[in-house]
């Protein structure tokens, strides 16, 4: 093992649970401030809410959510986890980033419709992030063996010794 790699698998975990503490904690906030968004608003209220959303969704969660994938991809090779449950987890990362979008169609909902309607009621989004985010934290800190009870045959289990259609490089 190389002396840099201990170093770089610390550094990049450390910006990927920093990431993922602000890209999930901004996903669960979102929903209660829009929930605040009301049509008897006046039309500085609105603009501080309006303001206020779109700052928070645009300069904190989506950067974290994009710094929480790369340091999550990095360290995918630099641990070398192809393991079921990972490929599990990785499920509910799409799921969580169906929710980063969702939340942004609400945002941009509320931008654009001034004190016409109200937002959906809170509890669709948070339960959209925070189910995937429990999900995936089961995933991680329990690593369970998904494929143990799957009786796979032994030719999926062991190497065929066939060639690629491609060359590899050395």
């Amino acid at each position: 093992m190389s002396d840099w790699l201990p170093w770089a698998i610390a550094i990049f975990k450390g910006a990927h649970i920093t990431a993922l503490i602000l890209w999930c904690g901004g996903l669960l906030a979102l929903p209660l401030m829009l929930s605040r968004h009301d049509p008897a608003v006046t039309p500085d209220d609105y603009q501080r809410i309006r303001r206020a959303t779109q700052t928070t969704y645009a300069v904190i969660v989506t950067p974290a959510a994009v710094i929480a994938v790369v340091a999550g991809t990095w360290l995918i090779f630099l641990r070398e986890v192809f393991v079921p449950w990972f490929y599990a987890k990785l499920v509910f990362v799409a799921a969580l980033a169906a929710a980063h979008a969702w939340i942004g169609h609400l945002v941009v909902q509320v931008a654009e419709k001034p004190g016409r309607d109200c937002p959906a009621p809170p509890v669709w989004p948070i339960s959209a992030t925070f189910v995937p985010v429990l999900a995936i934290l089961f995933l991680v800190l329990g690593k369970p063996d998904l494929v143990g009870p799957i009786d796979l045959p032994e030719w999926l289990l062991s190497p065929r010794n066939g060639q690629l259609p491609f060359d590899v490089p050395r």
